[in-house]
């Protein structure tokens, strides 16, 4: 059973988030925020990050960056109310990027189609690297 850590720190998300998961047979933990991170990543080594972009103790396109860094080959899907962010070059470090809904049909897709690539390496969702480098140049 693939496990997801969900990293959030809206408690409503987390659950909801939570609840589908398991329900679709995931095995979820869920993070309070970016702030320890990496280190619950280091100790519970879950197949899959879901990150949240704006938290209050961190930035999650920041915090990308160092998961980057030290866990190059774990897939992230970015998760954010806010669908302009996906054009933050940042972003295009993220295998996927999601606009949080209390429909998670795409955010489920997601997580297929990233466990399914499997880690192969760091390979960003190619969309999202065109349409983030393409902002840059304007």
């Amino acid at each position: 059973m693939p496990k997801i850590l969900v990293a959030d720190d809206d408690e409503n998300i987390r659950l909801l988030y939570a609840w589908e998961l398991n329900e679709a047979g995931y095995d979820v933990v869920t993070a309070k925020g970016g702030r320890n991170l990496l280190k619950m990543i280091k100790e519970k080594r879950p197949d899959l990050v879901v990150l949240a972009i704006k938290m209050t103790d961190c930035n999650g396109l920041d915090l990308l960056q160092e998961i980057r860094d030290q866990f190059c080959n774990l897939p992230v899907i970015l998760s954010t109310v806010c669908d302009h962010l996906r054009y933050d070059i940042r972003s295009a470090a993220a295998n996927f990027f999601v606009v949080k809904s209390c429909d998670l049909t795409e955010l489920k897709g997601k997580i297929a189609l990233a466990l399914e690539a499997g880690h192969a390496g760091c390979r960003p969702d190619s969309e999202g690297m065109a349409r983030a480098l393409s902002n840059a140049h304007r």
